[in-house]
């Protein structure tokens, strides 16, 4: 059984960093593509809420697992920590920017939210968005890495 949950952590690793780091790449080709911001929008914002929650999945089991696996000596492992972090990252955009930023369009509507008063503050939370989730992508990349070890 733990050979098991060993092979569907690896899973669950492949599933989550690629996700990541194609729904990255989606979002940017997006809003090359589609003339209408908006619409392309909505749809990477649909694929980053997805995301999401492979990453809550992934990320807690992982976590449990590494524990379960390696008792507290997995808190002196740098896979443990890239899990952990990558899981406060999916946290807060998930339940914190992520809502700002639809409360953010949602006071805009009818109009575009970058054709409105409040487009300074969307790019500043916008950008705080991006970057926290590079730094996710780069964590994955760690996770990657030492999933072995």
């Amino acid at each position: 059984m733990n050979q098991f949950l060993d092979k569907f952590a690896l899973i669950l690793i492949t599933l989550w960093v690629g996700a990541l780091w194609t729904t990255g790449a989606t979002a940017y080709v997006l809003f090359h593509i589609l003339d209408d911001r908006q619409l392309a929008g909505q749809i990477a914002g649909t694929l980053f809420t997805y995301v999401s929650y492979v990453g809550l999945f992934a990320g807690f089991y992982l976590l449990i697992q590494r524990l379960l696996n390696f008792g507290t000596p997995a808190l002196k492992q740098g896979f443990f920590w890239a899990v952990f972090f990558m899981l406060l990252l999916v946290l807060a955009g998930h339940f914190g920017i992520q809502p700002l930023l639809a409360q953010l369009k949602a006071s805009a509507f009818p109009s575009d939210v970058m054709q409105s008063v409040f487009a300074s503050r969307f790019r500043t939370w916008h950008g705080v968005a991006s970057i926290a989730y590079l730094v996710e992508c780069l964590l994955g990349l760690i996770l990657v890495l030492r999933a072995r070890s």
